[in-house]
């Protein structure tokens, strides 16, 4: 055969093969049609195979009525339906003449979840993620999910190699256990932390900023050097508002790239970053677009000044100061709009504060949710406005804040919704309660107080009330200790802190020259009487004996100043800090002043002193800190007493004088 018969040949079986082919879709076409008219009317349905299910809801699943004409691929529907149930295993549709079977197998029932292999996290912690529930029908799909479930938590605390395997024990009358076998495997912890691009900041300075922190000699008891995605988002913002507030307003986290060892048990974190410039304050200034608002009197209230370093934080201060001052004067609805100007050629920014008149918005209300134990009205009394008022929003962050800083909440959220009207908004605050108490017992033991034991309560939001509650108990041999102490902060529902304390304390040291017992009980108020400057009003009852006095301790122990002693006495304490409050993050002040005039069968005036500053240099890499403390007693009537010794730290100093006491340090 030559070549061209022999292609010939080929076209020819080509030909006859695609011919078939045709032949056989069209038969195919016709037998699906035929199949698909093919129809049913079925005047019974017989259901077999379930125990737990109601025939009613297979035949709801099913939707085939009776005495309907049914079609095949109707049937086929049904079936499909039945499946998607999540309810059987296997679901079968047989014709029978004029009835139709269903045959189902149903799944078993979860009798109990349990998670096994776990030593590191607690069952309530990994049983709170899983969805599969008991007295329910067994899904594998779920059992899978909630595997991965599982599994992030691990990752979430460092162990990605974590291993969790689902499986059932077969029980009876159709139930399963339902068993989270974890394989948990070793903590991958952060080995380094590296930043790319800084120059102004060394890296130990920007690490000690985020959250997140290398592994080191505590890696046993620090759980933040453990990889959580979340965890990295915060530092990403953490950093940025460092730079921001350091003038850096250009500063920008290009990428945060986070990657494996290649034993899989470590994470190298690395943080590429684009600094920018420092930026300082120009020119600032301030406008007025509200007739009854005087320019003049708002340019009085600014304290920024030109060349300062810029921080976003100090114009936010610098807002909240001019709005609160509106307020004072009655002005409502008065909005602060910052207006900045860059000047690049000079690295400054020039802001412009106009007053504007803000929209007439009023608050509906105030709900508040998820405070089970906390009473509405500590939550209510962070806010500065009540139903009624005009709507503010810094006032409404500001409150925000307020309530996040009570630590009486694991998460607070406020937020303004829309009210009754376009002109009121509802202030929601969605609240999570948090742990606020402790109650400790122990014991210890030394060569000087013996054997004691020592028990405390601590309570910062007693009943609920916003009160704080501390009570120590020392019963040591030779040196017993009680004291209780009492704080209500919003004092008659103003912003008025009302204390009491109680302290009693003995010692009976068969080793020490002299012998104490004291009492003191001082109720208190406090009430700020600047913005950084609060005032405290106090009364004081001591109680001082002095017994077991012996021949060696006559040096130092006058025989007139032996026994008891009680005297009453007024006085106040001024204080006034800068260290949270100020326009400078990294310096401030604080200043302390009081006084206490005592009467009874001791009379004298006692006056203490402190100033502290601190601050922070050579790129914040070094902290200086400077305090001084001054203390002057003189006594009107009577004489001072071997334990009227003013206190430093541990040690205790005495003037000279015999009438007054003296004690002074500088710490640097």
């Amino acid at each position: 055969m030559n070549r061209v018969q022999t292609r010939a040949a080929a076209q020819n079986a080509t030909l006859l093969q695609r011919l078939l082919f045709v032949l056989f879709l069209g038969f195919g076409a016709i037998f699906a049609t035929y199949a698909s008219a093919q129809s049913y009317v079925f005047n019974a349905v017989q259901i077999d195979g379930n125990q737990r299910v109601e025939d009613g809801t297979i035949l709801s699943f099913a939707g085939i009525s009776r005495g309907t004409s049914v079609t095949a691929g109707e049937l086929n529907d049904a079936v499909q339906r039945i499946r998607n149930s999540g309810l059987f295993e296997n679901v079968d549709v047989t014709p029978r003449g004029r009835t139709l079977v269903i045959s189902v197998v149903e799944r078993p029932t979860v009798n109990r979840i349990s998670v096994e292999g776990n030593t590191k996290v607690r069952d309530a912690d990994l049983l709170s993620v899983v969805q599969s529930q008991a007295r329910r029908v067994y899904s594998p799909d779920q059992a899978e999910r909630d595997t991965t479930a599982i599994s992030k938590v691990y990752a979430s605390k460092g162990r990605i190699n974590a291993i969790v395997r689902p499986s059932i024990i077969l029980r009876s009358d159709n139930r399963v256990d339902l068993v989270f076998t974890v394989v948990e495997a070793g903590v991958t912890e952060i080995e380094r932390i590296s930043f790319v691009g800084n120059r102004f900041y060394s890296e130990g300075r920007l690490r000690r900023v985020l959250e997140t922190k290398q592994a080191g000699i505590l890696r046993a008891i620090i759980s933040r050097d453990t990889f959580v995605e979340d965890r990295i988002a915060f530092d990403r913002r953490a950093l940025t508002d460092f730079y921001n507030s350091r003038g850096y307003v250009d500063f920008e986290i290009q990428n945060v790239d986070v990657a494996l060892t290649r034993e899989r048990d470590a994470y190298l974190v690395t943080f590429n970053v684009q600094e920018g410039q420092e930026f300082t304050f120009g020119n600032v200034t301030l406008i007025s677009d509200i007739p009854e608002a005087d320019a003049q009197v708002f340019r009085d209230e600014l304290k920024l000044r030109t060349g300062a370093v810029y921080s976003p934080a100090l114009v936010d201060r610098e807002i909240a100061r001019l709005e609160r001052l509106a307020l004072r004067l009655g002005l409502n609805f008065v909005q602060v709009d910052p207006r900045i100007t860059r000047n690049d050629r000079d690295l400054a920014l020039d802001i412009e504060f106009a007053l504007v008149r803000g929209p007439r918005i009023f608050v509906d209300r105030i709900d508040i949710e998820g405070n089970n134990t906390t009473l509405d009205r500590v939550v209510r009394n962070q806010f500065r406005i009540v139903e009624g008022d005009p709507f503010n929003p810094r006032s409404i962050r500001e409150s925000a804040e307020r309530i996040r800083a009570l630590g009486f909440f694991a998460n607070a959220n406020v937020e303004a919704r829309e009210g009754s009207s376009a002109n009121q908004v509802i202030i929601y605050v969605d609240v999570e309660e948090g742990n606020t108490g402790s109650l400790s017992f122990g014991a210890n033991y030394n060569s000087d107080t013996g054997l004691g034991l020592v028990a405390s309560f601590r309570q910062s939001n007693f009943l609920g009330r916003g009160q704080a509650v501390n009570v120590q108990l020392s019963t040591a041999e030779t040196n017993r200790v009680f004291s209780f102490s009492f704080q209500e902060p919003q004092f008659l529902g103003r912003d008025l802190g009302f204390g009491l304390n109680l302290d009693y304390s003995t010692t009976d040291n068969e080793n020490a020259l002299y012998d104490t017992e004291t009492f003191r009980f001082k109720p208190s108020l406090t009430f700020p009487v600047s913005e950084n400057g609060r005032l405290q009003l106090f009364y004081a009852y001591n109680y001082e004996d002095i017994t077991g006095v012996t021949t060696t301790s006559a040096p130092i122990v006058d025989d007139g100043l032996i026994g008891g002693v009680g005297s009453s006495s007024i006085g106040y304490g001024y204080s006034f800090d800068t260290r949270r409050t100020g326009l400078n993050p990294n310096a401030g002040v604080v200043f302390r002043f009081g006084q206490e005039f005592s009467f009874g069968d001791a009379q004298y005036i006692k006056t203490t002193a402190l100033a502290a500053a601190e601050t922070k240099v050579l790129n914040e890499e070094v902290t200086l800190r400077a305090t001084i403390e001054g203390g002057y007693l003189d006594y009107t009537k009577g004489q001072s007493r071997i334990t009227d010794r003013f206190f430093l730290g541990s040690r205790q100093m005495r003037g000279f004088e015999p009438a007054a006491l003296v004690h002074a340090t500088l710490t640097l």
